[in-house]
């Protein structure tokens, strides 16, 4: 049985490149390298996508969530690979299959679920699921490829 991991912000900060305003993942509850990683973003009235999305009734957008979604399949990738070079990225190469079934608004807090498929070819495949309140607001295949700065 595999050891259940958590990150706390400056863990998640040392592995994805990503900062304020685009570093959406909070926290990670769970992870098990090789196979699945929970992560929290917690969604506050202050986004900045907020003001213009939409002023009158905030909702977050389906871009912005599939990123979260992302950055939690860059996460499980750099927990199952070990702690990238400083140059290694991993790049958001394909999503196929995604839908969007609630809005997600202020005061949310978004449960992001991903899973490794499998490897081919340097690709990582993924499935990934946003939460709110346990109901899916999202979900998608993800494929995403390691690559260091110099390429």
């Amino acid at each position: 049985m595999s050891e259940i991991m958590q990150m706390d912000i400056h863990a998640i900060m040392r592995l994805l490149p990503h900062r304020y305003p685009f570093l959406l993942i909070d926290r990670v509850t769970e992870c098990v390298p090789g196979e699945y990683l929970t992560g929290i973003k917690n969604v506050t009235a202050n986004e900045s996508f907020f003001q213009g999305h939409f002023p009158q009734r905030p909702v977050m957008p389906g871009v912005i969530i599939l990123e979260a979604m992302a950055q939690a399949t860059g996460l499980l990738a750099f927990a199952t690979a070990g702690t990238p070079e400083d140059d290694t990225l991993y790049y958001l190469v394909g999503i196929d299959k995604a839908r969007f079934r609630r809005p997600v608004e202020p005061g949310d807090q978004l449960v992001l679920k991903a899973s490794l498929s499998g490897t081919r070819r340097n690709i990582w495949m993924f499935s990934a699921t946003a939460e709110v309140d346990g109901k899916a607001v999202s979900s998608a295949e993800m494929k995403c490829a390691p690559r260091s700065s110099d390429r």
